[in-house]
This record gives structure tokens, C-alpha cells and sequence, in this order.
């Protein structure tokens, strides 16, 4: 099998326009932490809201006839049992199979935050209240690979809709906020800078030209 090799004044073009591209990035990070600090800080959960933390005076649902019942509720979940049934991406937003106190299981969208632990010391074992909530109505069977992914202990009881607590409390994950735009600069910076470095390099000529003009015959 022939290899190709890239010429050097491509790799040469290459390296300078990743030196570039170290330093955008850099510039990108920095404005990206300060975007994301600000959406932080614009999204906090606050209590008696949707996917804040739910005071005594919210009523705590013990099963789904509850949930349907009420405009807004919390659920009290034993230990981390709601962290333990099953879980997955629906619309980009990640779901926990939730057990009621009479055992029937939905599907809910937490906001980890706002849960708050009642008495006891032991995280796995003490009980949840867990945030402020509200039910969605929702197709769920719509994406298949979902529900493999939240049923695989045992079915939902109910794939018409789905516990909200997490409301406009949403951020994005740090970690994609602030690294997928750096990511994105650096190989556009690249895309840019590498064909204006060879094509100054051609001007001077340092490089060859990637397209020779084609010269006149004396017949044209």
C-alpha cells in the first residue's frame, strides 16, 4: 500500500497555526468560565420554585394518583433509591427511575442541588426530600433506547409523563460548557490560520504554491 506523506511546508503551516490556536483557546476558556459562572448564578434554584428545595409545607406525594392530583409536590425517597432503579438521556436531559412510597416507579428529572436529607448522618441510607416538583406530560415511549436504559430493573408504571424537578434550574455540565468551546475555536483557528501561513509563505516565497497559474501560449 503507497503512504502519503504531507509535504513539510504543510506540517510547518500546521504547527504554527496550533501555536495560534493555543492561544485563542486560551482567550475562549477564560469567556467561557465567565459565561458559565453567570448562567450558574442566573439559574440558581431558589425554594418554593420548581426544582428548588421543598419546604414542610409541600405536599409530599405517596404514589402517582398524587402527583397527577397536585400542581406541585416532593417525594421523600429512602436513602439514594432513586439513584439505584435506572436512568437515561431523553431530550438531552438525564432521568432517574424515582420508587414512590407505594412502589410504583416514574421517571424524574432531578436537580441533585435542591435534595435535602432528613436526620441521620449516612448519605446511602438516610431519607431524601427531594426538590420541588411537577408533572410533564410526555410521550416517553417515543425513544426506545430511553426506556431499555430506565427500565432495566423493572417497567415504569407510567411512560405518559415524567416528574420535573429540576425546572429552569437547567445548566449545562461544566465540563461541556466550558471545554466544547475551546475545542471548537482551536480547530476553526487551525482551519483559518493554516491556509493564510502557507499562502504568506508562497508570497514570499518560502512554499510552493498550491495552484500554479497556468501560463499564457503564444496561441491565446
Amino acid at each position: 500500500m503507497r503512504r502519503r506523506i504531507l509535504p513539510f511546508d504543510v506540517w510547518l503551516c500546521l504547527a504554527l497555526a496550533f501555536l495560534v490556536s493555543l492561544g485563542t483557546g486560551k482567550i475562549a476558556g477564560v469567556a467561557a468560565e465567565k459565561w458559565y459562572a453567570a448562567e450558574v448564578e442566573a439559574h440558581a434554584p431558589v425554594d418554593g420554585e420548581i426544582g428548588g428545595a421543598a419546604g414542610e409545607e409541600i405536599f409530599r406525594a405517596q404514589n402517582v394518583e398524587d402527583l397527577l392530583s397536585h400542581d406541585t409536590f416532593t417525594v421523600i425517597s429512602p436513602g439514594i433509591e432513586f439513584r439505584n432503579r435506572g436512568a437515561g438521556y431523553y431530550g438531552g436531559r438525564y432521568f432517574q427511575a424515582l420508587t414512590l412510597p407505594s412502589g410504583e416507579l416514574v421517571a424524574a428529572w432531578i436537580n441533585g442541588e435542591s435534595i435535602q436529607e432528613v436526620g441521620g448522618t449516612d448519605y446511602f441510607s438516610s431519607d431524601k426530600i427531594l426538590p420541588l416538583g411537577r408533572v410533564v406530560y410526555e410521550n416517553l415511549t417515543s425513544n426506545q433506547t430511553f426506556l431499555d436504559q430506565i427500565q432495566y430493573s423493572e417497567p415504569l408504571s407510567r411512560t405518559d409523563f415524567y416528574v420535573d424537578m429540576v425546572g429552569d434550574t437547567a445548566v449545562l455540565d461544566e465540563e461541556q460548557a466550558t471545554e466544547t468551546p475551546v475545542l471548537m475555536v482551536q480547530l476553526i483557528t487551525v482551519a483559518v490560520f493554516m491556509p493564510l501561513f502557507h499562502m504568506l509563505g508562497s508570497k514570499l516565497g518560502i512554499f510552493p504554491a498550491y495552484f500554479a497559474k497556468k501560463k499564457k501560449s503564444e496561441w491565446d
